[in-house]
């Protein structure tokens, strides 16, 4: 694989074959959202087709560009969204949401487009997404959370923990820790991933330290990517909601994330559950390039 690097561009996507049908090049951009780095590529023409291969290598640290997703730009199929995401995780799974992929998706889509409203909305597996800009930080709607659990008792291979877990657009089970940089987030991130008590599609994880009235620090080890990363929006909403029903928070709740930014999530919280969840943070632009596989 080789790949040019430029300066940020208004590329379209390529995709092409040479005469022996081997050959395939498109172009891209890569994102940060507070860490969590993606690519985007422009299929509004369609022709672009990539298979869960071609994900995975695409996303590989080493052999590829290097992401913990991939996003396409697509029409949206309804007159309810202004457009729509194709969303893969690095490993090249579907996935139905993503709140930092959201907040990027937004940015580029508004760049790629010569979107000049101050909002946009889009269609994902999880709903439709309403974006709001503003520089270069981007506050994004998310779906309304649901299957709240609170307290249960999961026995892992470092005695029995209490989990609390909430479905922001994918599911996350929340773990309170006194000290985030002494959990093991890979080991135990992945045995609680793949864990009997969340089968049959697993879950995210993430380990959360209170800093303070309604501040929090979050690591998180997601799936589909199977590590952690420096930043997951879902996984941070997921804690801070949490952490108002275990801990009295008010929103809006401050998280800081791996990778060392600060993102936002407010909500309206009523007895029955939560509304008008919305996760504000950066998003920026780090490259475009064109990538051959």
């Amino acid at each position: 694989m080789e790949i040019s690097l430029q300066p940020p561009a208004r590329l379209p996507s390529i995709l092409w074959f040479d005469i022996l049908g081997h050959r395939m090049t498109f172009s891209f951009t890569k994102m940060s959202g507070a860490g969590n780095d993606f690519i985007l590529a422009d299929n509004r023409d369609g022709r672009l087709k990539l298979t869960r291969e071609h994900v995975a290598k695409l996303c590989h640290r080493q052999f590829g560009i290097g992401a913990d997703g991939l996003m396409l730009l697509i029409p949206s199929p309804d007159s309810q969204a202004d457009w729509a995401w194709q969303f893969w995780n690095s490993d090249g799974s579907d996935a139905e949401m993503c709140g930092n992929g959201a907040r990027c998706f937004a940015r580029y889509l508004q760049r790629q487009t010569h979107w000049a409203a101050h909002s946009v909305t889009f269609r994902t597996a999880a709903g439709v997404i309403r974006a709001d800009f503003n520089g270069d930080r981007v506050t994004v709607n998310l779906t309304a959370p649901h299957t709240l659990k609170l307290g249960e008792k999961v026995v892992t291979s470092q005695g029995e923990l209490h989990i609390h877990s909430l479905n922001t657009g994918v599911p996350h089970a929340v773990v309170f820790v006194p000290d985030a940089d002494r959990v093991m987030v890979g080991s135990l991130g992945s045995e609680l991933r793949w864990h009997e008590h969340f089968k049959p599609r697993g879950t995210n994880v993430n380990f959360a330290q209170i800093l303070g009235p309604s501040h929090l620090r979050v690591r998180t080890y997601e799936r589909g990517v199977e590590g952690e990363t420096l930043a997951c929006g879902t996984g941070v909403s997921a804690t801070a909601m949490v952490s108002a029903r275990i801990h009295h928070f008010q929103s809006p709740i401050r998280v800081q994330v791996q990778g060392g930014d600060e993102l936002e999530v407010s909500f309206q919280e009523t007895p029955d559950g939560f509304s008008d969840v919305r996760l504000s943070g950066p998003a920026t632009f780090v490259f475009d390039g064109t990538t051959e596989l």
